[in-house]
């Protein structure tokens, strides 16, 4: 049996152990938090527990978190749960290197949408930021690091910009939690996005830190439930799960230096054996864990085709819903050629992830390219 090198936490990290275990727990007791017997009672005790213990690890207030069925949903939450009466902002700015889960539902909700430029780093534009800012108040949507990047935005900066101009702004962060230290009071924002299956909690289960006092409504009517901000039954074993399994994210924290080092080193390899490699972002601030780097001439699709079935598992730079590799919005807003962006691969490291792994990696991408240079040739 081939042993597979899993080299795509960015997409999605395995379940820890402790998550795991924190959801057995309670996957079968009867658990409605909105019923009144000693069941419901237990299933809203381990609710509250959960949401101040993720408040706890994140800095926000624990009336600010709604639990979400994941970071899309969030997004959309943060973009669309407003009534038009209370909505405090007239208008959207979207940096250029976001997700859909945010580009879509601000192009959909009715408002003037413009997008902030990116510098060819990867780092939005703050200049271009205040230029747009200037008017009636905004919603500015920038997320904190990158996932085809890993580059990591100015948010304090961008905070207090846009509060200059009476604008909220709206931090997609499902990157970056567990991958770097974050604060919700700390960065100064309004809401935040988060999804437990980037940092080893379930899939299908996230959440949305928002300020108590904003005026945001839910995405889905109906029972009431989070405070009247989402409703449906809580999948509690799901949160306890992701509460569990972000508790050791940030405990480890101190370690990814350690996959910072392995991927500066497999850049120099890649660097020194490719010299015309295209290394995104490196000169910005990144998450240690992310590399996304190019080599022109050859398409990012058949690469990863030929690396998997060799049993490693990578990304390319732009990989959607429908497993197709498209052109990155990511890369076209950095000005990148489109030669190079479709060629475009991701490297993301996560725990277990060694430097042998790189060196599999690297040995297996040196055949895996030779052998596609030559069919291009023929």
């Amino acid at each position: 049996v081939m042993t597979r090198i899993y080299l795509d936490h960015n997409a999605t990290s395995p379940m820890r152990d402790c998550a795991i275990s924190a959801m057995q727990d309670l996957l079968s007791r009867p658990l409605n938090a909105s019923s009144i017997h000693a069941e419901g009672r237990f299933a809203m005790a381990q609710l509250e527990k959960a949401r101040h213990a993720f408040a706890g690890h994140l800095s926000a207030p624990h009336q600010g978190v709604i639990f979400t069925g994941g970071g899309s949903e969030s997004c959309n939450q943060a973009i669309k749960g407003w009534d038009e009466t209370v909505r405090p902002f007239k208008r959207i700015l979207v940096s250029g290197i976001e997700h859909d889960a945010v580009r879509k539902p601000a192009s959909a909700c009715g408002l003037n949408v413009s997008v902030i430029n990116t510098k060819p780093n990867g780092v939005i534009d703050i200049v271009h930021l205040a230029e747009l800012l200037a008017g009636e108040p905004a919603l500015v949507c920038t997320m904190l690091a990158n996932n085809e990047t890993g580059v990591i935005q100015p948010i304090s900066e961008i905070c207090a910009l846009t509060k200059e101009h009476d604008g909220l702004v709206f931090c997609d962060a499902t990157q970056a939690i567990g991958k770097m230290p974050v604060s919700f009071i700390g960065l100064g924002i309004d809401m935040l996005a988060v999804s437990g299956h980037k940092f080893g909690g379930p899939v299908g289960v996230g959440a949305l830190l928002v300020r108590p006092s904003l005026p945001i409504g839910p995405l889905v009517a109906g029972g009431g439930q989070e405070l009247g901000r989402r409703s449906g039954t809580q999948n509690v074993p799901a949160i306890m799960a992701m509460v569990s399994a972000l508790e050791e994210a940030i405990d480890e924290l101190p370690h990814l230096s350690q996959l910072g080092q392995f991927r500066d080193a497999f850049e120099k390899q890649l660097s020194a054996f490719f010299p015309n490699v295209h290394i995104f972002g490196k000169d910005a601030p990144r998450l240690a864990n992310t590399s996304c780097f190019a080599i022109a001439g050859v398409k990012a699709e058949t690469l990863l085709m030929g690396l998997d079935l060799v049993g490693i598992s990578i990304s390319s730079g732009s990989a959607c819903s429908s497993g197709k590799v498209g052109r990155s919005h990511v890369l076209e807003s950095m000005r990148v050629d489109t030669d190079i962006a479709q060629a475009a691969l991701r490297v993301s490291l996560g725990r277990g992830n060694t430097m042998n792994d790189l060196d599999e990696f690297m040995h297996s991408f040196k055949k895996e390219m030779s052998r596609q240079l030559m069919s291009a040739a023929e």
